[in-house]
């Protein structure tokens, strides 16, 4: 990693996100040292520009960030960091220096399961139900979303919210291990409404249809 310090006197931008929920927690700035003691200790670590010395985040209050990871722009005078906070980054109290709440959208949780069943059904561990159902098939499979999406409707219909949520979750566990055995991740299906969210998809598909290349 080629970092341009003389750019901007000596000190580049350090952007930090945090690496689970992918919010951005700060802006600071590091020299060469700072970015050495950050890859040496693997806590994140800035030039104060008003100290006028190095500054590990956290080392007094103990809300430390973590390094996950450091890219650099297409510039090479900015870089983005990934970390895990140990607590609140601003010295205000606040998760970010915005006055953000540092809360993860539960929909980005369904790549991490989609990951965690592409490592099952490369792994195939023992005793996991995960790797009973890619050893049981692509029909048990099928027919598991079918059992779960009969499960869904009835608690839809004759239920209560919390039942059908936990149906539901069920369901959709099962599709993207479905999915998964066939090569497809939760993504694409995402990428499919996003596709049919477009204003002009109905005309696309008409388009189609007339030229003869949809049945």
């Amino acid at each position: 990693m080629k970092i341009d310090f003389e750019k901007c006197g000596g000190l580049v931008p350090a952007i930090i996100q945090d690496a689970k929920t992918k919010n951005v927690l700060m802006l600071g700035y590091m020299n060469q040292e700072a970015f050495d003691k950050t890859m040496e200790t693997k806590k994140v670590t800035f030039w104060s520009r008003s100290r006028n010395c190095l500054w590990t985040k956290g080392e007094t209050s103990g809300n430390f960030l973590n390094l996950v990871s450091i890219k650099i722009d297409c510039d090479n005078d900015t870089l983005l960091v990934q970390a895990n906070p140990d607590g609140p980054t601003c010295h205000k109290g606040t998760d970010t220096c915005w006055g953000e709440d540092n809360e993860q959208n539960p929909l980005l949780f369904l790549t991490e399961l989609q990951d965690f069943i592409n490592r099952r059904h490369e792994e195939m561990p023992e005793g996991s139900y995960t790797t009973k159902l890619f050893k049981d098939g692509v029909n048990r499979m099928a027919q598991k979303v079918g059992e779960e999406a009969l499960e869904t409707v009835i608690e839809a219909t004759n239920g209560s919210s919390e039942k059908l949520v936990y149906e539901a979750s069920d369901m959709l566990y099962h599709l993207i291990v479905l999915l998964t055995s066939k090569g497809l991740r939760i993504e694409d299906v995402a990428a499919e409404l996003a596709k049919r969210h477009d204003p002009n998809w109905d005309k696309n598909r008409r388009a189609a249809k007339a030229a003869g290349t949809m049945k």
